[in-house]
């Protein structure tokens, strides 16, 4: 009865840490997104570049395509309903799930577990066109038009670039902490 026991009590830790972690990612989302930002000035619907990205990257390539998918759909769903984009809340929510999930899918592909620089690389790649869209879509229903989104696509591309260029030496720096090997 005792081994029982202590088997649930180990199941439920490890269900308490995962959510630990899914709430913290959730959390550098947010944070990094909210507090690491710039408004473009070139585009009358907005354009902002922040580090909400580099922070989605970062947690798809440590944690995988679940943890990503949710800290980047919440994280930044969360940004747009309290910051004054809330209409693009559905939108973030769609475009960062799903953009979590790509990286994280392709940097843990076949047992890699986020620990190839090549294949976290184009796990971001392959997914700024998928945000891009998403959002380019969105915006299209916004406003009513397929020319005003145009003007967020170069923001779009500098955040996912900056993004990548922050995420990518932080993984590998991280990558050399205990608890990630």
């Amino acid at each position: 009865m005792q081994k029982t026991t202590t088997a649930s009590s180990t199941y439920s830790r490890a269900r308490t840490f995962d959510l630990i972690l899914t709430a913290m990612s959730i959390a550098l989302v947010f944070v990094a997104t909210l507090l690491l930002n710039i408004k473009l000035p070139i585009t009358a619907n907005g354009g902002l570049v922040h580090l909400g990205t580099a922070m989605l990257f970062i947690i798809s390539m440590l944690f995988g395509p679940k943890k990503g998918a949710i800290a980047g759909a919440v994280g930044m769903g969360l940004f747009d309903l309290i910051s004054g984009w809330t209409l693009w809340a559905p939108i973030s929510i769609l475009a960062r799930g799903l953009q979590g999930y790509l990286v994280g899918k392709i940097a843990w592909s076949n047992g890699r577990n986020g620990n190839s620089k090549t294949f976290n690389i184009i796990g971001a790649i392959v997914s700024i066109p998928f945000m891009l869209g998403i959002y380019y879509i969105g915006e299209a229903i916004i406003f009513n038009s397929f020319i005003v989104p145009a003007a967020s696509i170069p923001g779009n591309i500098v955040q996912n670039v900056v993004g990548l260029l922050v995420a990518i030496p932080a993984v590998i720096a991280l990558k050399k902490v205990p608890f990630f090997k």
